[in-house]
């Protein structure tokens, strides 16, 4: 039965690059994918974007291409990637005069374009925002981007026309994978199962290292080899839709029943109904095996009809942060950091600070779980030796935001004895909203550079 083999070069925006150059030299891939981009980090790109037109692509491609470039013409390896965020024109620009300036030839680059919907979004303000159960017209004036999950189409358009590297801006992680999966078994789009087995394929392996062992080790009851080494996972994928998640041999980490369990449940709603542009998994039958170390079978996804409406990720200005931290230490350190919280509380009254919220933490202590479960942790603070205090303030303006941060950096010389550490920051909060547009609204265009 064919097969081909699929690498996870990164499983968000700022991943480690050198497992997914292990993968790309010894783990005989067809394709690797790079999945870089989360709901907030596009509506960041966007602003990076209205301030210089050539900017607003991960911040780390160059980075990232500089390796990976060589690797993929030499090794005949394609690649898939949503490291377009908001300009994937701009990015595949970018790629394209990196490859000349390497004496590269013949590389075809994509790409993918119709996810920013920002132009027509006045369009929709009638329509309901599935967050803050309100219409999208009350965040008129405060929206900085508008973005469409795309599914495979223009991925696998562009695979049909000769692509090798393909890049996208927001399109549904596991697209990145059911993508090649469709172009080289020719699975039609109405094989629903086999599209549930694609999908699922293709979130095993879109967090990259956490289904490797990433984010599931925990010392003593769940151990991970080599941490330090960690590899990302491989999916050898059969024409069926069986797979089997794979890693390179002596790379770090461990794949098993356990990793790829929790990495298929991950993020996931209701597993009988995982909803994608693309159609709608159903992870309720599928079973695991482990037929030798580190190479986990994996059947039983099913699937069912694409929806009729695509979600679309509103980015919007919702608020700023400002906060500040200081530390205390030895004997008292839990008394003089809640003094400390004291004295900031009432300094914003006398200052008339306006927040919305504002929040006194102990890091140490009770900045997790705070008072009701922290109390049944701890059964006397007061031996707390290093305590950290941090104060945050959500508000409406920058300027009042600024006021909560410097008041906890003059608890130096104001407050009690021994504060050292301080650090204060104020931030904008770009928060995310979504709402669902018909699927016949969007038009999906995919261009092309080569050298």
């Amino acid at each position: 039965m064919r097969k081909i083999r699929i690498g996870s070069g990164a499983g968000y925006g700022g991943d480690r690059l050198e497992p997914a150059l292990e993968i790309m030299e010894n783990g005989d891939v067809d394709y690797i994918i790079f999945e870089c981009l989360a709901e907030r980090t596009i509506a960041i790109a966007q602003e990076q974007k209205l301030k210089n037109p050539e900017k607003g692509y991960n911040g780390l491609l160059e980075y990232r291409m500089d390796k990976v470039l060589p690797l993929c013409a030499r090794n005949k390896i394609k690649v898939i990637t949503n490291m377009g965020a908001a300009n994937p024109l701009a990015a595949v620009k970018v790629v394209k005069e990196m490859a000349n300036s390497k004496g590269l030839q013949g590389l075809k680059i994509a790409a993918v374009l119709g996810d920013d919907i920002s132009e027509y979004i006045t369009d929709y303000m009638d329509y309901d925002v599935l967050e803050l159960d309100t219409k999208l017209s009350s965040l008129e004036g405060k929206i900085v981007s508008a973005n469409v999950y795309l599914g495979i189409d223009g991925i696998v358009e562009a695979l049909k026309n000769g692509a090798d590297i393909v890049i996208t801006g927001r399109c549904a992680d596991p697209s990145l994978v059911l993508a090649p999966l469709v172009y080289e078994f020719g699975w039609e789009s109405n094989n629903y199962d086999l599209i549930g087995k694609g999908i699922m394929i293709g979130h095993l392996l879109e967090c990259g290292g956490q289904v490797t062992g990433g984010y599931f080790a925990d010392p003593g009851y769940k151990d991970v080899p080599d941490l330090w080494n960690l590899g990302f996972p491989i999916a050898e994928v059969m024409e069926n839709g069986d797979v089997v998640i794979t890693k390179v041999e002596g790379s770090g980490g461990i794949i098993t029943t356990g990793t790829c369990k929790e990495q298929l449940l991950y993020e996931i709603h209701d597993p009988s109904s995982y909803i994608t542009p693309d159609g709608i998994a159903d992870y309720t039958g599928v079973t695991m095996e482990e037929i030798k170390k580190n190479n986990i079978l994996v059947r039983g996804a099913k699937g069912r009809k694409k929806p009729n409406t695509l979600k679309v990720s509103i980015g919007y200005r919702d608020s700023y942060i400002g906060e500040g931290e200081i530390s205390y230490g030895g004997s008292g350190a839990y008394e003089r950091a809640k003094l400390g919280g004291e004295i900031i509380k009432k300094r914003l009254d006398i200052i008339g600070c306006k927040y919305d919220e504002l929040r006194i933490d102990y890091i140490g202590v009770n900045s997790l779980y705070k008072d009701n479960i922290s109390d049944n942790m701890f059964s006397d603070k007061t031996l707390s030796k290093e305590v950290r205090l941090r104060v945050a303030g959500r508000t409406s303006s920058k300027e009042e935001a600024q006021k909560i941060a410097r008041e906890v950096e003059a608890l130096y010389t104001n407050g009690p004895a021994a504060g050292g550490g301080a650090i204060n920051a104020v931030k904008e909060v770009i928060a995310i909203a979504s709402i669902f547009v018909p699927r016949e609204d969007i038009n999906i265009d995919v261009t092309y550079e080569e050298v």
